[in-house]
């Protein structure tokens, strides 16, 4: 399993450093952009990295608007983002918070903090792109159902189906043309009292059975 890749957004270069080498040390990947709008541009590309540590002062676009930005495009695998500031009043966490940070780290940051805030992004990350996979596989194999309804013409004698383009087919392969479903054939006890049994009673005596 290759390693995460995580996007840092920092203009400090002694920060940016630092954090590069404790992500490195730690088995990530890490991606670095030296202002808001080279995350921003990295964050456009298909290969983007769903967890994401921004500054929250930078040159271009800061962290708060960036947030929003990378919010405003919906996606079923949602980036995580750490939120990193010096700030530490309320008002300004709540801000970063209500901007669509998934958490936040303040400087000058403690490492293990740290540590311990991107392994939980780093579950969360791996959980929504886990869910992701599976609605995409959900859709997939709905897509290749196609659902019955309406009325369907049914022969009252035969029971053969009249498909769309007027051609009767024998229900087994109606159905299964339009579900995938595949068919096992036995007797139901009904019909096995009405056919095998009269069948049986018809035979010679001394007939092998």
């Amino acid at each position: 399993m290759s390693a995460l890749r995580i996007l840092i957004a920092e203009d400090d270069p002694v920060s940016r450093r630092l954090l590069e080498a404790h992500l490195g040390r730690w088995g990530y990947q890490p991606v670095s952009a030296t202002d808001g709008q080279l995350a921003w541009d990295l964050l456009q590309r298909p290969e983007a990295p769903n967890l994401i540590i921004l500054d929250w002062m930078m040159p271009g676009i800061g962290g708060v608007d960036l947030c929003r930005r990378v919010r405003e495009v919906k996606k079923p695998d949602p980036a995580y983002i750490i939120l990193l500031t010096a700030r530490t009043g309320n008002q300004s966490i709540v801000e970063g918070l209500e901007a669509g940070a998934s958490d936040y780290i303040t400087k000058p940051f403690n490492r293990e903090e740290l540590r311990a805030r991107v392994r939980c992004g780093e579950r969360t990350v791996n959980l929504q792109l886990t869910l992701a996979e599976r609605v995409r596989e959900l859709e997939a194999a709905l897509s290749q159902v196609r659902v019955l309804q309406g009325l369907l013409p049914i022969c009252s004698y035969c029971k053969k189906i009249r498909d769309d383009r007027n051609y009767w087919q024998r229900v087994e392969d109606y159905i299964g043309d339009r579900t995938g479903a595949a068919f096992s054939h036995g007797i139901c006890p009904d019909c096995f009292k009405k056919v095998m049994e009269s069948e049986v009673q018809a035979s010679p005596p001394g007939e092998e059975k």
